[in-house]
Parts: structure tokens; C-alpha cells; sequence
């Protein structure tokens, strides 16, 4: 009777192990996926960069570049935080269409259009690696 008892509870354990080996688990990543995602990444800081450097966001040939040669003085790390010019707290979306209205002179992107996404992608690169700092002025 004990050697049934042992022997139908290690085919459980066994039974639960080989389950558990075979799950798929929503953090796992091939090495194809993390390739597909930097690919994707990378076009996406390259068109940033392009439209960063294009008078096409605006009506009066001023590019986002000659402010912030490089995406300097952008701070992406420091978003969330409160804005004079707007008198409250923003995103940096928010603020990269302040720039777009007022010295490009341009029309606002929408929040999920693709060149708001490259913009933002092209400028948070630039600042790789400086730590998150919300809030900070």
C-alpha cells in the first residue's frame, strides 16, 4: 500500500513538473522577439530623428533641432512634471506639441500618431541611461 501511495504521488509531481515546463509564461522572450522589438526601436529613433531635423512639423522652416540640437535641453526623464507654459503638469507629448504650435507653428500630432511615437522614442534615446527623475526641474 506505501509503495502505491509513493509511486501515485511522485506520477503527480511528475504530472505537475511536466505542466509547469510547458506553460508558456507571458515574460518569456525569444531571441527572435528581442531582435524584432530593437529592429522596430531603431526605426523608430531613426524616423524620430529625421522629423526632429524637418521643417515638415511646421509652417515656418524652424526645426525642433535648432532649439535642441541632439534633443538637448529636452529632459524626457523628468516627465511627468509641471510646465509654466502651460500652467500644469504635462507629458512630454504635451510639450513636444507646445513646441509644434508655437515656434514651428505647426498643427498638434494626436497622442498616437507615428511621428509623435518616433519624436518621443528619438528623444528618450538621446537621454539613455539618465535616471527617471518625474517632477524634476
Amino acid at each position: 500500500m506505501a509503495i502505491k501511495t509513493i509511486f501515485v504521488s511522485m506520477l503527480a509531481l511528475a504530472v505537475l513538473l511536466l505542466a509547469n515546463l510547458q506553460a508558456p509564461r507571458a515574460d518569456e522572450f525569444s531571441r527572435a522577439d528581442l531582435e524584432l522589438w530593437q529592429q522596430q526601436y531603431e526605426t523608430a529613433v531613426k524616423k524620430g530623428r529625421k522629423i526632429f531635423t524637418d521643417p515638415g512639423l511646421g509652417s515656418n522652416e524652424v526645426v525642433c533641432a535648432q532649439c535642441h540640437p541632439n534633443a538637448a535641453n529636452t529632459h524626457p526623464e523628468t516627465y511627468p512634471k509641471f510646465q509654466k507654459q502651460l500652467g500644469r503638469v504635462a507629458t512630454m507629448a504635451e510639450m513636444i506639441n507646445f513646441c509644434i504650435m508655437n515656434p514651428l507653428e505647426g498643427k498638434p500630432l494626436a497622442l498616437d500618431d507615428p511621428r509623435m511615437t518616433a519624436l518621443q522614442a528619438y528623444i528618450t534615446n538621446e537621454r539613455r541611461g539618465v535616471p527617471l527623475a518625474p517632477g524634476k526641474h
